[in-house]
């Protein structure tokens, strides 16, 4: 797995086979989002709009914006709401505007209710659109007024001069006299035209006229993250957290699966093979109390990296691994008759394998001959984290049966050193693995779970830990 590409079908197995695990964690943090959602009460948000008459340049927009949250403004709405403990400061951080299209600032209020939403925003609004009018009137030239007022004093006297010339001109009773009325009055005319356009060119009449684009709509539900969504968070959360987790501990394991890598662990060489029958259920622990009920509660008592098992031949197929491992046995020790059989453990599919490649060399017609038959073989367990093996008595050496990707090489490095240090060489590895039955129906003949004999430490031991 460490080096694998992680593929869908990798992820599919983990939710195959931890659905039990996965189920339980998204509860649990559907629960935490539930807990965060007390923690953060609902919130409603709406917003007003405020138009900008006349030509704003981009950063004159973003100046207003600014304006519409500052601390003036706000503090004033503060005043004006007049809601108990509830502080300028307070009412800054519930408060957003944004400049957007068409010279438009949108102010947007959010508040525990709708309805305080609402009045928010629209006394926010209304604050900014007055401050802002003050602060044109404030900022406007003095000089460029009393101007203008002067201008419009000539323009008032001009149009006076031109209505005397008019009067001089005569009635209008001839062409000419017809002529210069005519001319006088479009003068008169173009001057109150260009007054009108001046007035409306000023800057405090353009930037001071500010509208309001009407109340604030009610908010029709919360603002997110709402409850829902907090809750479908946290759930989803855990979940992806579980799934990366499983596969970073995959990819982080050091747990050896190929045989070379085994064997060279262990210092000697792999004789073979050997099926057990029982599926993945097979694989696991005899572990027992409240802890080892809680394992097999959340379905992760078994391991879900390992591949899915094949589907096991007839009786004679399963049986012949377990002769030929014992034909190695009789050609690797022909002499022997006595052999001492290490397994781990913990591992439940290397022991029943153990006890059954015993009752093979047991049935072996020429057992314990010194010539051809099959040594004897005596089965121990050895823990992992101390290892420790029996002293050398009559055994020809150890043979260590385990199943693949269950150990480490530092551990099998321990159980060789202990085998060492107990006088024994390790004579070979034989690796066990599980098969489902082809058939509920058991062939017939020697039957696929024999007695396991029990596994025990002698009496006179000793070893090494790692």
């Amino acid at each position: 797995m460490s080096d694998d590409t992680i593929r869908l079908v990798t992820i599919g197995r983990i939710i195959r086979r931890r659905r039990r695990l996965l189920i339980v964690l998204v509860l649990v943090g559907a629960l935490a989002g539930y807990g965060a959602s007390l923690l953060f009460p609902p919130r409603y948000t709406t917003s007003a709009s405020v138009l900008l008459p006349g030509a704003w340049e981009e950063r004159e927009l973003q100046t207003e914006a600014e304006i519409a949250t500052s601390s003036v403004v706000v503090d004033r709405a503060a005043t004006a709401l007049g809601w108990s403990g509830v502080s300028g400061g307070e009412l800054r951080e519930k408060v957003s505007a944004k400049a957007t299209d068409g010279n438009i600032i949108k102010i947007s209020g959010t508040s525990d209710t709708p309805e305080r939403a609402r009045r928010l925003t629209d006394q926010v609004a209304q604050q900014f659109v007055t401050f802002a009018a003050r602060i044109v009137d404030d900022n406007t030239d003095p000089e460029a007024a009393t101007r203008l007022q002067a201008l419009q004093q000539m323009v008032e006297q001009s149009s006076r001069r031109i209505t005397e010339l008019a009067d001089a001109a005569g009635p209008g009773n001839t062409v000419e006299s017809v002529q210069t009325r005519t001319d006088l009055e479009k003068l008169r005319t173009s001057l109150q035209d260009a007054m009108t356009k001046l007035d409306q060119a000023g800057p405090a009449s353009n930037k001071a006229n500010m509208v309001v684009m009407g109340p604030a709509a009610r908010p029709a539900g919360e603002a997110p993250p709402t409850r829902v969504q907090l809750i479908a968070g946290g759930a989803l959360l855990f979940f992806l957290l579980a799934v990366v987790g499983h596969l970073a501990a995959a990819r982080m394991s050091r747990r050896l699966r190929a045989a070379p890598e085994i064997a060279a662990a262990l210092g000697s060489t792999v004789l073979g093979s050997v099926d057990v029958p029982g599926g993945r259920r097979a694989r696991r622990p005899s572990g027992r109390g409240p802890r080892g009920r809680l394992r097999r509660l959340l379905g992760i008592d078994t391991r879900w990296d390992v591949p899915a098992p094949r589907v096991s031949g007839d009786e004679a197929g399963l049986r012949i691994r377990y002769r030929r491992v014992c034909a190695r046995l009789r050609d690797l020790l022909p002499g022997a008759r006595r052999l001492l059989v290490v397994v781990p453990e913990g591992d439940e599919i290397a022991r029943r394998a153990a006890g059954q490649l015993a009752a093979e060399a047991d049935g072996d017609p020429f057992a314990g001959s010194s010539s051809r038959g099959c040594p004897a073989l005596r089965v121990v367990g050895v823990s992992v984290s101390e290892p420790l093996v029996p002293d050398r008595g009559d055994e020809s050496g150890a043979l260590v049966v385990l199943s693949a990707g269950d150990w480490t090489a530092a551990e099998l490095a321990g159980v060789a050193e202990a085998c060492a240090d107990a006088g024994h060489e390790v004579v070979g590895v034989v690796l066990a693995d599980t098969v489902r039955a082809r058939s509920p129906k058991r062939s017939a003949g020697r039957p696929a779970d024999v007695a396991v004999p029990a596994l025990a430490v002698g009496d006179h031991a000793k070893g090494g830990s790692r």
